[in-house]
């Protein structure tokens, strides 16, 4: 079977003086079945590129196959198979969260019954609530419940956790792994990197437009080169020469970010105590220290130079 999503050479540029390329030529891949994250700062062209993916917008050039069918080619049969969750859903706030499932599932050819599309997103309870009654965790519920009415094998999510609180964040998650067990398609761009880590069989790292780093999230985490990250900050404003670092054990690389110094390392037990040695010698003394393992968030800091919450 051809993948779920495929683009080649994919650009978007908008018209100014001068043109801005939101994206630069992006190549893509998302096999049936996969949850696959798309990650990067706002500004990076996530959205441009799923709303391209989904045809609410025109590609500048490239190629793009959705379920093995291109927009522009029968598009009417193609949104039968697929379903929408927007950065931001607005809904009718008077109608019920039943009524708006009906009108949902109206769109469709066929899909789940309102009870069905309920159950999955545990609304059941809140089902003869008016929209505007909901909290925000349960708007973004039914969202994802809008989406997959039509029984869709392929889901885009935009940011479908943004603005919940912890608890809501993580009943979501267990929504859509119970959607990925079904054997869906699901692609997701998110600003957390612990629900990638947890969510996504693949990631894809996206920067000025482009995949800069594509893989598992534990085989991004491995080109760091080290499994642990130390941070540690000095008290005073003075700068640790570059000669310090030199014959550290264990130190894959280290910079420093604003107050702070990070490393990356391969074995936290070896080089701790030549750290400590080395700045009780130097006549350093230590405001924090901490240690963790290593993220995608400092995946894409040490790729880019930049936090994934950065604006661009």
């Amino acid at each position: 079977m051809s993948a779920a999503i495929s683009c080649r050479n994919l650009r978007k540029t908008y018209p100014g003086r001068p043109p801005v390329e939101a994206v630069a030529g992006l190549d893509l891949e998302v096999e049936r079945g996969e949850c696959f994250g798309l990650l990067g700062p706002n500004g990076a062209g996530k959205t441009t590129t799923v709303e391209i993916l989904e045809g609410l917008l025109p590609e500048s050039s490239g190629d793009v196959e959705i379920l093995g069918q291109r927009w522009g080619h029968n598009d009417l049969e193609l949104r039968q198979h697929i379903g929408v969750s927007l950065q931001e859903t607005r809904l009718a706030e008077k109608l019920t969260v039943r009524e708006t499932l009906v009108l949902f599932r109206s769109f469709y050819k066929k899909g789940l019954e309102a009870d069905q599309a309920l159950s999955q997103v545990e609304l059941t309870e809140k089902q003869y609530a008016q929209v505007g009654k909901l909290s925000g965790g349960q708007k973004q519920r039914l969202a994802v419940a809008c989406a997959l009415v039509g029984d869709s094998e392929l889901l885009f999510l935009d940011e479908p956790t943004t603005g919940l609180d912890p608890q809501s964040r993580r009943s979501l998650w267990d929504i859509l792994r119970g959607l990925k067990a079904q054997g869906r398609t699901i692609l997701i761009t998110t600003h957390y990197m612990d629900e990638a880590e947890r969510l996504c069989d693949r990631v894809a790292v996206i920067d000025h437009g482009k995949v800069i780093a594509l893989g598992t999230p534990a085989q991004l985490i491995a080109q760091l080169g080290g499994e642990h990250i130390i941070e540690f900050g000095l008290d005073g404003d003075g700068e640790l020469p570059q000669t310090f670092w030199q014959d550290l054990p264990a130190l894959v690389h280290w910079r420093r970010e604003q107050e702070c110094y990070q490393l990356a390392v391969t074995a936290p037990h070896l080089i701790l105590p030549a750290l400590l040695e080395r700045l009780q010698n130097g006549g350093h003394q230590l405001a924090r220290l901490t240690t963790r393992h290593a993220s995608l968030e400092d995946v894409f800091v040490t790729l880019t130079g930049r936090h994934l919450r950065d604006d661009s």
